[in-house]
């Protein structure tokens, strides 16, 4: 009796404490993107210019290894919205140069395909009974030949490796996005900083992966 009482309130914590950083999460995930598109909207009013390759990925890994490195204190979050801000502030340039080249109409699709595929992602991690693990090898795979891609990219500029690339961080995103999620529900993930984050870039990725497809296959040349 004593066995199963403890078993039945340990079972109760781990839930409460599971919802606690599910809660946390979405919390500061819903923040950090109206913080992001708040810098953005700044970004593209005063028509900043692109950072860079080089200052974008200082500024990427830098950031996300100080909020990694910060994700057990109050430090973390300060981290967090530097990170999400400055990602923010590359995506007004970017924008910009899809309503200068008459490609303006292919944001607002970009968009709802990403809160859409969030919001499916999202509903399913949290309600399959399927254990989605196997996704961690297949990203981690996925990963290497993003990588390997975007090197070759740099030195060949072919539009057709461009596409390809923007596809796969389409699955790339879904998938973080699936694994993520039920981490987060099963007890695996119990950092909500190191979890918003995650969402956070895979959103971002999965807009910008989206928006270029778009523009692709509904520019006219």
């Amino acid at each position: 009796m004593n066995d199963r009482f403890v078993a039945r309130e340990y079972s109760q914590e781990s839930l409460l404490a599971t919802n606690k950083v599910l809660r946390n999460t979405y919390f500061l995930l819903s923040m950090t993107l109206l913080w992001s598109a708040a810098v953005a909207g700044v970004s593209m009013a005063m028509n900043l210019p692109y950072p860079g390759i080089i200052i974008t990925l200082v500024g990427f890994y830098g950031l996300l290894f100080l909020t990694e490195k910060n994700r057990d204190n109050s430090m973390g979050l300060v981290f967090t919205f530097l990170f999400t801000g400055f990602l923010g502030y590359t995506l007004g340039p970017i924008l910009n140069m899809y309503i200068g080249a008459g490609l303006g109409w292919a944001i607002a699709p970009a968009l709802g395909g990403t809160a859409l595929t969030f919001l499916a992602c999202s509903a399913y991690a949290l309600t399959t009974k399927r254990d989605l693990s196997f996704l961690g090898g297949m990203l981690m795979a996925g990963f290497v030949v993003l990588l390997v891609g975007m090197v070759a990219n740099i030195f060949l500029q072919m539009p057709m490796i461009s596409m390809a690339l923007s596809g796969l961080f389409v699955l790339f995103s879904t998938g973080a996005i699936l694994l993520t999620t039920q981490s987060i529900v099963r007890g695996g993930e119990t950092n909500y900083i190191s979890a918003t984050i995650t969402l956070y870039v895979s959103i971002y990725n999965l807009f910008l992966s989206l928006l270029q497809l778009i523009g692709i296959f509904g520019g006219d040349d």
